[in-house]
């Protein structure tokens, strides 16, 4: 899902409100304003899914990445538990290593990375990017307090079209780590635009941990796929309608939101998860007047969707084809037994 994200679900990350966001100075309430009206405009409607991140919706996301039906955080987790060592020994290719990481959130899962690191060459310097700046003094004091030897410098920072803010330092090859799958929840071209930003920012022979969930496969079937997205308990439902929740909140809407059933997907042909939110019936919501433009009534047709989120699913052939597209050559990847998630090395060249 996009950190605050399931990237924004890959595992969303809500670094991607960012590019929501016309100028660097524009607020978030104008960045709502602005998504809403857009989308619920437009044919047809959608929603941006760095709008689920509002404080209700990031307990929401919390609680999806506990649940069993959800498996990609605690696979990628099992990954770096399983292979840290040898992930960083063929990183460092005997250089020291400075770790990088693109919406980091709160680095929970980069802890494993970091530990290894410390334990391979000493001390390391992490470089965490996002645009949420509680989520980057979160990250420092959670590292600060369970990892010694590890110098936390966070920057606020798009990282989707911003230069990175990257301490270069002599002789430190730099590792960035884009993990959570967080690149699926771009299009194809715009996730080749974030690594070629992002490569932009390296140096030949600097490194890419890339993490990317998986297509349905022998371990895994669709029925499984969609279960993540679509969970028993109606975690990812709650997480899905709190948006329109949001825009009750935030611009005074009133959608109903019993008036609306979470949907999800599998679009096979773009190897993607959809998630939409269905009208039950022909309804009307009220959007108020406001400093962006006039009051507007949407009508919904029954049936008629807002479509809220996309989650690209990969082939070991498609996460080669982007990041040779990007800049990277692939070095190793990493599977769990089951092969329903990678984490895949890359080299800039």
């Amino acid at each position: 899902m996009p950190s605050p994200g399931r990237n924004p679900r890959g595992d969303f990350n809500v670094s991607t409100f960012a590019i929501a966001q016309e100028t660097a100075s524009i607020s978030l309430a104008e960045a709502v304003v602005h998504e809403a009206r857009i989308g619920l405009t437009a044919s047809p409607k959608t929603l941006s899914p760095w709008l689920f991140y509002d404080e209700a919706g990031s307990a929401f996301f919390e609680q999806i990445t506990e649940l069993p039906e959800y498996y990609p955080t605690r696979t990628e987790r099992g990954i770096f538990t399983a292979h840290a060592a040898e992930i960083l020994r063929v990183a460092a290719a005997s250089s020291r290593l400075t770790l990088v990481e693109l919406g980091a959130g709160t680095a929970t899962k980069t802890g494993i990375l970091l530990a290894e690191a410390v334990r391979q060459q000493g001390s390391v310097v992490y470089q965490p990017v996002d645009v949420s700046e509680s989520a980057l003094v979160a990250a420092r004091e959670n590292i600060l307090a369970h990892i010694p030897g590890v110098v936390v410098r966070g920057q606020v920072a798009d990282y989707t079209r911003e230069a990175l803010p990257l301490d270069r330092l002599p002789g430190v090859r730099a590792l960035a780590l884009y993990i959570g799958s967080s690149i699926g929840n771009f299009m194809p071209a715009e996730a080749r635009g974030v690594l070629g930003n992002l490569r932009s920012q390296l140096l030949p022979g600097d490194m890419l941990l890339l993490g990317t969930d998986l297509q349905p496969g022998p371990h895994k079937s669709e029925a499984r796929l969609l279960a993540a997205y679509d969970d028993a308990a109606g975690v990812t439902a709650a997480f899905n309608r709190n948006v329109l929740a949001r825009l009750n909140r935030d611009l005074g809407a009133d959608f109903d939101l019993d008036g609306f059933r979470h949907q999800v997907l599998w679009n096979q042909r773009d190897s993607r998860i959809e998630m939409h939110l269905k009208s039950l019936a022909a309804q009307k919501v009220f959007l108020p007047a406001n400093a962006a433009g006039p009051a507007l009534t949407i009508s919904f047709a029954a049936g008629e969707t807002i479509h809220t989120e996309n989650s690209y699913k990969f082939t070991p052939a498609s996460v080669r084809e982007l990041l040779g597209d990007s800049g990277f050559a692939p070095v190793r990847t990493w599977s769990d037994p089951e092969e329903l998630f990678a984490v895949t090395l890359a080299s800039a060249f």
